[in-house]
């Protein structure tokens, strides 16, 4: 097994990147997802839907901007993504305080979805743990959060998924 931090310091000491860091962040990310979608898969929903679903039985009900926001996704990204949801029953969008105000919860339906699609994501998270190893998946996350606060967006700007 490759000692992440021993690889991590040589190779920024001595290498200059090569190739294209968006490839490879895309690899990854499609490797990785086609992990998750195996297991979530088979409860009928796609990880980026099982993450919405998440997403909006934490912190529902809430609004459509308030949502993206804390998804980091743009609000024309974020509809698109409601939709098959709204249409399966596991979200309703509710009026809210005012007439131009919606509110997005999860039915019970939805709720209930969420629950058995947690048992299937916990299984590819622990298959990702075994895979990789803890030591990598810690140093992994780290990488991400310490890159995603360096890359944050400007203010006005959202990220699109």
């Amino acid at each position: 097994m490759i000692d992440v931090t021993t690889v991590t310091d040589a190779s920024a000491s001595q290498a200059k990147p090569q190739g294209c860091t968006n490839l490879k962040l895309r690899q990854l990310m499609r490797r990785v997802a086609q992990h998750y979608d195996a297991e979530v898969g088979k409860t009928g929903l796609k990880g980026t839907q099982y993450s919405l679903l998440s997403y909006v039985v934490k912190l529902g009900p809430i609004r459509a901007v308030d949502l993206a926001g804390a998804m980091r996704v743009s609000t024309s990204t974020l509809s698109r993504n409601l939709q098959p949801l709204v249409a399966m029953g596991l979200l309703a969008i509710l009026p809210g305080a005012d007439a131009r105000s919606r509110l997005i919860t999860a039915t019970e339906e939805g709720q209930k979805k969420r629950t058995e699609a947690q048992r299937k994501w916990r299984v590819a998270q622990e298959g990702i743990n075994q895979i990789l190893g803890a030591q990598r998946v810690v140093a992994l996350h780290a990488l991400i959060d310490e890159s995603l606060s360096l890359l944050t967006p400007m203010d006005g700007e959202e990220d699109d998924a």
